[in-house]
């Protein structure tokens, strides 16, 4: 009897964004722990992000970006990714009027409190709350770091294209309570040893780019290197191997990885 083979579900078009700041003991990233509830990467410990809305889509958002990406699919995915942001970190990248300046803490406080519960509830749309508030969307300030889209084998797919930015100074970043249970700021190594440890879940394309962004060591260099760099898309595929089944990578793609272990994954 011929077996059926199985057509992959569609990727859903998702993006990340990855906070950091400048410490003492260098380079940081934010990072949030999803609730357990949630349906994808459950209690794991990853960037605030998330698939793109049918509202990001809405006509008129390019008028509101500054620097807004060339192809409507790239603008599409620079507002998810701020309005993912906004919703999971309360940070708001986004000029109020035609000012250089990002929205300063004080002023974020006010909009946090008018629009962000409404938001994450679907009451409102950031297409609504930029026209209220009169901001333009920093899209400018979103660097590309990563693309990587999930096996075609597993039952849930994400297309999620993640993008580095330097966190507003004056801004605080505090997890939503609802998608995210917890949050913090941590350089890549100390995710990546609490999570060899067993103090928290990351994810493989998680822990990848956390290797990643540990090659630099303050925020600068990380921001520069990935402004050099070509982004090459990863979609990890199974290989036997005589170890074992493992999942490979492009080396193109700069993880100084290419195979890891099916079974730690």
């Amino acid at each position: 009897m011929t077996e059926t083979k199985r057509e992959p579900v569609q990727a859903i078009p998702s993006a990340t964004i990855l906070l950091l700041r400048e410490r003492s003991q260098g380079l940081e990233v934010f990072m949030v722990q999803r609730h357990h509830q949630v349906d994808f990467a459950m209690g794991a410990l990853v960037f605030p992000g998330g698939k793109v809305d049918p509202a990001d889509r809405e006509p008129g958002l390019r008028e509101r970006c500054s620097g807004a990406p060339g192809s409507d699919d790239e603008l599409i995915l620079s507002v998810a990714a701020i309005r993912e942001t906004f919703e999971e970190s309360g940070i708001l990248l986004a000029r109020p009027g035609t000012s250089a300046e990002l929205v300063s803490g004080e002023r974020l406080r006010e909009i946090e409190g008018r629009h962000r519960e409404a938001l994450n509830h679907g009451r409102t749309t950031l297409r609504e709350i930029v026209d209220a508030e009169n901001l333009t969307l920093a899209c400018d300030l979103l660097i590309p770091f990563a693309h990587w889209i999930t096996p075609e084998m597993a039952p849930k797919r994400f297309d999620t294209h993640f993008c580095l930015v330097a966190a507003p100074p004056d801004q605080v970043a505090i997890h939503d309570g609802r998608e995210s249970v917890d949050s913090m700021w941590t350089t890549p190594s100390a995710a990546l040893a609490d999570a060899d440890a067993g103090r928290c879940t990351i994810v493989f394309p998680t822990r990848l780019n956390l290797m990643k962004l540990g090659k630099s060591g303050r925020v600068e260099e990380a921001l520069a290197a990935a402004r050099a760099s070509t982004v090459v898309t990863v979609m990890p595929r199974i290989e036997q191997t005589e170890a074992g089944p493992v999942l490979r990578i492009p080396p193109e793609a700069d993880y100084d990885l290419t195979d890891a272990s099916l079974d730690a994954h």
